[in-house]
C-alpha cells in the first residue's frame, strides 16, 4: 500500500511540474534574484554584446563559483573549461594555473580523479610561483595514494606548512586543506584531531558561507565520536543561524541534520519534530521537490517506528498541497530559466565561434594579401636593384671603354713621332722618345682600370706627355704645370686620363700650325670645394684650327671632344659629381684656346 502511493505521489508531481512549466513560462524572470541565475544572465549579456575574451572568462568564472556553492559540479566543469579555454588561447600562463586548479578540485568532488590528477599536474605546470607549483603536485600526489591515508596526511601536511609560511597563495586553500586533514583524521577515527583541524578551517571561514558546511563536519564528528549532546546543540545552533540567514534551503537541509542526530541518539520525538518542522518550511516556501524530499525522509522514519497512521496523513496531505505548491514554485521555474539561458549562451558562443573563425579567415586573407603586396614589392625592389646594378656596371664599362678609345691615337702618334726620329737617323732622340713612352705607358696602364686616382698621378702623367710631346715639337711650343700648394695632391681623387685629350688638342691643333714658339699653360687651382683645371695655349685658335684640318681630322676632333663629353656625364651620373667642361676661343690681339675642366674636391679618406 505505502509502496503504491508513493508511486501515484510521483506519477501527480511529475504531470503538474510538467504542466506548470509549460504553461508558466511568463514567470521566468521572477526568478533572476537567484544568483546563479544572475551570474548566467550576466554571461548571456556579455556574449551579447561581443564582449572581449577577457570579461568573459571572468563571466564563466562568476557561473562556475555560485554552481559550486550549489554543489552543481558537473555545470561548474563546464563553465571551468569553458573559461579555461580562452587562457590557453590568450597564452595567459599564470590564469590557467589558477583555472587548472579549480577545475581538478570540482573534478575531484566529482569523483573524477584520475582527470583531477592530470588536472594538479597541469596546474602545477602552468604555475609560475614555486609554492604554488609545489601545492599542485602535492595534491597530484595525495590522489594518486587513494588507499594510503597516511601518505594522503603527509602531502596535505606539505602544503598547510606551505601555505602557512607564504602569502601568495589564497587564504581559502589553507581552509580547504585543514578541511582535507579533518577529513582524512576522521578516516583515521581521529575524531579529536580531525575537530582541531575543522575548527581550523572555521577560523580561516569566518563568516564566509563553507562555515555552515565546516560546522556540519564538526558535528558529523562529534556523531562519529558518539558526543550527542553537542552535536545536538551544534546542529541546534546551525539550525538558528540558517534561519536568520533568510535562506531557507539552507535552514531546511540544517533541520534534516538536527533530525538525523536525534534519530541516532535515540530521541524519535525529537526527530520528528525536527522533520514536521521540515516539511512545513518547505511547504510555506514552495519548495515541491525539497519538501518531498523531507516527506519520503518522514515517512521512512515512520515506517521504521510501524506508525503507518502519520505517514498516510502526511501522503494525503501532500497530495492536497501538490496543486499550489508546483504552482508557486519558484525553483521548478529558475531550473527552467537556468536551461533556456545555457542554451542561450550555446548558441551565442557558437555564432562567436563563427564570427571569430570568420574574422580569423578573413585575417588570414588579409595577411595572405599583404604578404603577396610586400613579396611583390621587394620583387620589384629587387628587380630594380638588380636593374639598377647592371646599369651601373654597364655605365663602367662604357667608361672603361671610352677611356681606352684614347689610348689607340696616342699610341699612334708616338710610334709615328718614334718612325719620324728613325728616318731623320736620330737614334738617341728615338731611344730617349722610346724611353719616356715606356715609362708613361706603365703608368697609364697600371691605372687603367680605375675611374679615380690621386691627382699627384694624374699630374705625374701629364708631365710625362707633356715632355713626350715637347721632345718631338721644342720648336713649337714650351710649356708650364703649375699646383696650387692648397692641394693636397696624394689625397685628392681626379678622373682618370680626362685632361690628356684637352693637352693633346692644344699641342697638335693649336701649338703645332702657329708659327713661331708657342706656349702651352697646364694649371691646378683650389676655389672653395673645387679643383679648377686649366689648360690655356697661345696658338692659332679654334676657328683657324678648323679651317686648316682635313675631313679626317675633323672627325677625330669631334669623335675626341664627344668622348670627353660622354665620359663626363658617365662619371656625374655614376657618381653623382658635377664635373663639367668650358672650352673658351680667344679673340682680338689674343689667339688659342682656354679650355677650363671644374671637378669637385673629393678625398680619397672618404
Amino acid at each position: 500500500m505505502m509502496q503504491l502511493l508513493k508511486y501515484i505521489i510521483s506519477l501527480c508531481f511529475c504531470i503538474l511540474v510538467i504542466s506548470v512549466v509549460a504553461q508558466d513560462g511568463k514567470r521566468i524572470n521572477k526568478s533572476q534574484g537567484n544568483t546563479v541565475n544572475s551570474s548566467v544572465s550576466k554571461l548571456s549579456k556579455t556574449l551579447e554584446d561581443s564582449r572581449d575574451d577577457e570579461v568573459l572568462a571572468n563571466d564563466y568564472i562568476d557561473v562556475a563559483k555560485e554552481l559550486i556553492r550549489t554543489e552543481d559540479y558537473i555545470r561548474a566543469e563546464d563553465y571551468l573549461k569553458r573559461a579555461l579555454n580562452i587562457y590557453v588561447r590568450q597564452k595567459n600562463r599564470q590564469q590557467m594555473a589558477v583555472i587548472s586548479r579549480e577545475l581538478a578540485k570540482v573534478l575531484e568532488a566529482q569523483g573524477k580523479i584520475s582527470e583531477a590528477i592530470s588536472t594538479f599536474t597541469k596546474a602545477a605546470e602552468y604555475a609560475d610561483n614555486k609554492s604554488v607549483k609545489e601545492i599542485n603536485r602535492n595534491d597530484a600526489n595525495r590522489l594518486s595514494n587513494p588507499t594510503d591515508i597516511q601518505s594522503q596526511q603527509a602531502y596535505v601536511q606539505q602544503n598547510l606548512d606551505i601555505l602557512n609560511s607564504t602569502q601568495v597563495v589564497k587564504e581559502e586553500e589553507k581552509m580547504v586543506a585543514y578541511q582535507q586533514m579533518g577529513q582524512l583524521r576522521r578516516q583515521m577515527n581521529d575524531n579529536a584531531g580531525a575537530i582541531e583541524d575543522f575548527n581550523n578551517a572555521l577560523e580561516v571561514a569566518k563568516d564566509q558561507p563553507e562555515a555552515f558546511k565546516i560546522k556540519q563536519d564538526i558535528a558529523n564528528t562529534l556523531v562519529a565520536d558518539a558526543k550527542y549532546d553537542e552535536a545536538i546543540a551544534l546542529n541546534e545552533s546551525l539550525v538558528a543561524e540558517a534561519q536568520q540567514t533568510q535562506k531557507p534551503d539552507l535552514a531546511i537541509s540544517q533541520m534534516q541534520n538536527l533530525s538525523q542526530v536525534y534519530f541516532d541518539s535515540e530521541k524519535p520525538e525529537k526527530g520528528f519534530q525536527a522533520l514536521e518542522d521540515a516539511y512545513r518550511l518547505a511547504v510555506h516556501e514552495n519548495q515541491t521537490l525539497t519538501a518531498r524530499n523531507v516527506l519520503e525522509q518522514l515517512i521512512s522514519q515512520y515506517q521504521q517506528q510501524h506508525q503507518t497512521k502519520q505517514a498516510m496523513a502526511l501522503y494525503a496531505d501532500f497530495i492536497g498541497r501538490l496543486d499550489t505548491l508546483v504552482k508557486n514554485d519558484s525553483t521548478l521555474v529558475d531550473e527552467q530559466f537556468l536551461a533556456l539561458h545555457e542554451e542561450k549562451i550555446s548558441q551565442l558562443e557558437r555564432e562567436r565561434e563563427l564570427k571569430d573563425e570568420l574574422i580569423a579567415r578573413t585575417n588570414n586573407y588579409n595577411y595572405v594579401l599583404l604578404g603577396s603586396v610586400i613579396l611583390a614589392l621587394l620583387a620589384l625592389l629587387l628587380i630594380t636593384r638588380v636593374l639598377m646594378l647592371n646599369m651601373k656596371k654597364s655605365k663602367k664599362i662604357a667608361l672603361q671603354s671610352l677611356r681606352r678609345e684614347m689610348n689607340p691615337h696616342f699610341i699612334f702618334n708616338s710610334l709615328n713621332s718614334v718612325n719620324q726620329f728613325i728616318a731623320q737617323n736620330k737614334e738617341l732622340e728615338a731611344n730617349k722618345y722610346l724611353s719616356s713612352y715606356s715609362k708613361l705607358m706603365r703608368t697609364i696602364m697600371e691605372h687603367s682600370n680605375k675611374d679615380f686616382i690621386p691627382l699627384a698621378t694624374e699630374i705625374e702623367q701629364m708631365e710625362e706627355y707633356l715632355q713626350l710631346e715637347h721632345q718631338r715639337f721644342q720648336d713649337k711650343f714650351t710649356y708650364t704645370v703649375e699646383v696650387d700648394e692648397a692641394l693636397d695632391t696624394d689625397q685628392i681623387l681626379i678622373p682618370n686620363m680626362l685632361i690628356q685629350p684637352q693637352l693633346e688638342n692644344a699641342v697638335w691643333h693649336g701649338l703645332r700650325y702657329k708659327d713661331g714658339v708657342g706656349h702651352l699653360l697646364l694649371s691646378f687651382t683650389l676655389q672653395e670645394k673645387w679643383i679648377i683645371v686649366i689648360i690655356e695655349d697661345d696658338g692659332i685658335g679654334l676657328q683657324q684650327s678648323i679651317q686648316l684640318k682635313t675631313k679626317h681630322q675633323k672627325t677625330h676632333q669631334s669623335r675626341g671632344m664627344m668622348n670627353t663629353n660622354e665620359r663626363i656625364e658617365l662619371l656625374n651620373s655614376l657618381y653623382h659629381t658635377k664635373i663639367s667642361i668650358e672650352m673658351i676661343d680667344k679673340t682680338g690681339n689674343e689667339s688659342g684656346v682656354k679650355v677650363i675642366l671644374r671637378f669637385p674636391l673629393m678625398d680619397k679618406r672618404g
